[in-house]
């Protein structure tokens, strides 16, 4: 009888095991396609689209593609350029709503805004990894950086939020303010939150460590939170900006999930991130201090 109930005993822990073991195995090899959701379209398409939207593409310097930006005017170039970095689905034209926010709180200020393209996303070749995304990403601002003196900006939503700290940690005294939208502490910590009976941080290739990137950056950081963030809970995105020792200002829509930001161009929170990022890159503040969060109930 003891060998049965010993067998009976045992028999459930070794396939609990297995079963343990294989979704280990399962997170470690196929982590990626979990992260990574890219959507892909042939240059010509994509050129076409861009060309309706006022875009034109953007190349390196040795003629490869790297993303879209704004047409320049042939009178005098914007004063300000802003590099965004999109969050893990879809392409970077799906991110026209920054192009038409920043130039609608430009006030008489053009910002340039440049959709940055990821590797393996849209029609640019390659695969999606923290290491191929952080290369081309920097590589990219490189470039921009040795164009010209004019102050450039850093736009990272969700994931793009990890590759703008990383950025603005590698060129720190050339970055002039990040904004990060829906952005978290780290990678790690968010897939903690979702698998949370895996050794996660043991197991994770891509890292995005935000926080420690930002420890490495003194300029001024707006961020905007939804309230009801149902991808990245929105404590990460609080945690971040509690955290962050520079320059600072919070905004938090409330009623928003993930996906359902307010970014109509002529939303206040535009000019008020704007001027916000200008003053403080102009080392000047105008008026009275500006408060430190602002919250908006009905998600405008």
């Amino acid at each position: 009888m003891r060998n049965w109930i010993h067998y009976g005993l045992v028999v459930p822990a070794r396939i609990a095991a297995l079963v343990y073991g294989g979704l280990l195995i399962l997170f470690a090899i196929g982590q990626r396609q979990y992260i990574y959701y890219p959507v892909k379209r042939p240059e010509s398409e994509l050129a076409e689209l861009a060309g309706r939207m006022g875009l034109s593409m953007w190349r390196d310097g040795e003629g490869a593609f790297t993303g879209w930006r704004t047409r320049r005017s042939l009178l005098a170039a914007p004063a300000y350029r802003a590099v965004v970095f999109h969050g893990n689905a879809g392409f970077a034209l799906h991110r026209k709503y920054f192009v038409d926010g920043f130039s609608a709180a430009g006030d008489g200020l053009a910002w340039e805004v440049l959709l940055f393209e990821y590797p393996g996303y849209g029609a640019r070749a390659g695969v999606p990894s923290e290491p191929n995304i952080q290369q081309a990403a920097a590589t990219a601002v490189e470039a921009l950086l040795a164009e010209d003196e004019r102050p450039l900006f850093l736009v990272g939503e969700s994931l793009g939020s990890g590759v703008a700290a990383h950025i603005a940690a590698r060129f720190p005294e050339r970055v002039a303010g990040l904004l990060l939208v829906t952005p978290f502490t780290s990678l790690a910590d968010v897939a903690a939150h979702y698998y949370p009976f895996l050794p996660v941080r043991w197991l994770l290739r891509e890292r995005y460590d935000a926080a420690g990137d930002l420890a490495r950056y003194a300029g001024p950081v707006a961020v905007l939170l939804a309230g009801r963030d149902d991808v990245i809970p929105v404590r990460f995105g609080q945690r971040l900006f509690d955290g962050y020792s520079g320059p600072k200002r919070l905004w938090v829509q409330e009623a928003a999930t993930h996906n359902t930001l307010d970014y109509d161009p002529h939303a206040a929170w535009w000019r008020e991130v704007t001027g916000f990022l200008l003053e403080q890159a102009r080392g000047t503040v105008a008026g009275p201090p500006a408060p430190a969060t602002d919250h908006f109930t009905d998600g405008k």
